[in-house]
């Protein structure tokens, strides 16, 4: 379950693709496939979520790590580089970029 704390127990890494509204749901299905068939398996995987503008032209993840080495030792499989190859293609840009969370509200 995604939960979002300050606690330094996880990696949080808030990733953003930019892609046009025709390839939206291409780029949905190849990232709903790469969590439901690799990465929710690898090793420190914890959770994700997809979240889509509203005109479908950006889509951000946010996906939670066990340590920043889990996540590294992921991006660097084979298969990781063969999807993120495909998912370049479809996209304008995409960033992983790793945070600390420093502050929650409820």
């Amino acid at each position: 379950m995604l939960t979002i704390t300050t606690t330094k127990d996880y990696q949080t890494v808030i990733t953003t693709f930019e892609m046009t509204p025709g390839t939206c749901e291409d780029l949905l299905d190849a990232l709903r496939d790469a969590y439901d068939s690799f990465i929710s398996n690898q090793p420190g995987f914890i959770s994700a979520a997809l979240h889509v503008n509203d005109a479908q032209t950006r889509i951000a993840n946010y996906s939670q790590w066990r340590r920043r080495e889990d996540f590294q030792a992921m991006l660097r499989t084979d298969e990781m580089r063969v999807r993120n190859r495909k998912i370049n293609e479809m996209c304008k840009s995409f960033e992983p970029v790793m945070y600390e969370v420093v502050q929650t509200c409820s």
